[in-house]
């Protein structure tokens, strides 16, 4: 069995978990959509064609926000092809994920959906294809409440009220070569400075999220993100960031996926500390993490263009599960300079919930993390110090066999701890200043096949389930024993 010490103290936190660490993302890319999110027709569909079967499950997780609509697919998008009769709108090759758009869905459907399951948007524009005066538009047709043009649009197609959208992304991927319209990072200051001055003249409470690395490997790392947070510091709040975490590398590296996060994080914290200090701002900048997830393959694309066509549909298996697990604490760990995270995605796109379209929906295995959470994890991020354990080599470094995140939230304790060995282990948290203790409950993911996963015919292979006798309390001394590859969450009660 291995052996591990952690020390957390009461007053060193790392910061506040803000609401909008709780968020996720939605693109026209798939099923995650058309199928996914809306399918006039199903048992299960309201008035607008949105599937409450899926809204109910999503209503569970109290997102702050939900990115929109994209992704790839917004640098080959015209918003006004989305709005008006449906009857009017255009149907399109869609090329970045070689699909049909229909344009059932736009700017109104969606602000419909996102008020149906209580969350909000974060609109992206289009910076590839789309003018800085596209962007514009848009502002004034979803904020702007005067006599104007988009305005009068808007209230025209039914949205009396203005939207009220507060996050704007200014494009996305700008940095990679597969992107529709890719510029390199001084072309694209250019023009994301040009789009939100001339958003901001609309909406000046806005605020607005410049394109960072998409990631950790591409060869313009970190420079990109210098050059854009050097052009752009005056003019944005956030800088966008993505990693995907994939088992194509060896097991070790994936297991290691929460030590490449957090050095990718960490990377970020020296480019904001030092922009601020160059041009000597009290504004922070902070990370909006806004596509992270793991991923099993990437999957092919479809021979010919469809509507939907089922794409990067995937079943995370037990191991996927343990490594998401540990890019949650990851999140954990750096919230004092991450403050938006978006689960990339949330419907049937490597998601947490998959769905038939001629049946019910189906919880992966990464959902039960991620619901959790979203649910038990609203508080101050305590920051937390491994002593001493084993540890494996990793290219990003030597990795321990565990990885963990704690939380204050109101009179609870909560300890996310993932154990990526294949044997048991014992960590005893020295817990300073948090008084007298007792256990609420310990949930356990596990499973003897690593490669199992839930799906539509067998849905219960992996579940959390309550753990008997794992966890001893001594003081503020709390001694839990893990199971071997599993994901465990221990809520205690402050007395």
């Amino acid at each position: 069995m291995k052996k591990y010490k952690v020390f957390a103290d009461k007053n060193v936190q790392v910061g506040k978990m803000e609401e909008t660490m709780f968020s996720s993302f939605i693109e026209h890319l798939g099923r995650a959509v058309y199928g996914g999110i809306y399918l006039p027709g199903h048992p299960t569909a309201d008035e607008d064609g949105f599937r409450n079967d899926v809204a109910d499950e999503l209503r569970k997780l109290n997102l702050s926000l939900v990115r929109y609509p994209g992704g790839n697919f917004v640098s080959g998008y015209f918003w006004e092809d989305g709005i008006g009769p449906k009857e009017n709108r255009p149907t399109k090759k869609e090329e970045a994920w070689k699909s049909i758009e229909t344009n059932e869905v736009g700017v109104d459907e969606f602000m419909k959906w996102t008020k149906k399951v209580g969350t909000k948007t974060m609109m992206a524009v289009n910076l590839g294809t789309g003018t800085t005066e596209n962007a514009r538009n848009l502002v004034e047709y979803c904020n702007a409440s005067d006599d104007s043009k988009y305005a009068n649009l808007r209230r025209k197609y039914g949205g009396k009220e203005p939207y009220g959208i507060t996050y704007w992304g200014l494009g996305n991927e700008m940095d990679g070569d597969w992107q529709i319209g890719h510029l390199p990072a001084d072309k694209y200051v250019i023009k994301a400075r040009e789009a939100a001055r001339k958003m901001r003249e609309v909406d000046p409470s806005i605020k607005f999220i410049a394109c960072g690395s998409s990631s950790i490997d591409m060869a313009t790392f970190p420079e990109w993100d210098l050059t854009v947070l050097d052009g752009l510091y005056d003019d944005v709040d956030y800088l966008s960031i993505h990693q995907y975490f994939f088992q194509s590398t060896t097991e070790d590296d994936f297991y290691a996926s929460y030590l490449a996060m957090d050095k990718y994080i960490d990377t970020f914290r020296g480019a904001l500390t030092y922009l601020q200090t160059k041009h000597r701002h009290k504004k922070p900048l902070y990370l909006c993490f806004d596509e992270y997830n793991v991923w099993y393959n990437i999957g092919e694309m479809p021979d010919d263009y469809v509507k939907a066509p089922p794409i990067l549909q995937e079943n995370q298996s037990m191991k996927d599960t343990l490594v998401f697990g540990g890019l949650l604490n990851a999140l954990i760990n750096n919230c004092d300079v991450v403050k938006i995270a978006c689960l990339a995605q949330l419907v049937n796109v490597i998601a947490p919930i998959m769905t038939k379209d001629d049946g019910g929906i189906l919880l992966n295995g990464i959902w039960y993390p991620y619901f959790n959470y979203c649910t038990c994890m609203r508080g101050n991020a305590i920051k937390s110090i491994v002593l001493g354990g084993d540890q494996f080599d990793s290219r990003f470094g030597k990795a321990y066999y565990i990885s963990q995140g704690i939380v204050l939230a109101g009179d609870e304790l909560v300890i996310q701890v993932v154990n990526y060995a294949k044997e048991s282990a014992e960590v005893e948290f020295i817990l300073k200043d948090f008084g007298e203790m007792e256990k609420i409950s310990h949930l356990v993911m596990e499973h003897e096949n690593l490669d199992a996963r839930n799906t539509f015919d067998h849905p219960d292979t992996l579940i959390p389930k309550e753990a008997k006798d794992q966890v001893s309390i001594d003081g503020e001394t709390v001694k839990i024993r893990l199971n071997k590859s599993s994901w465990n969450l221990l809520r205690l009660r402050l007395k």
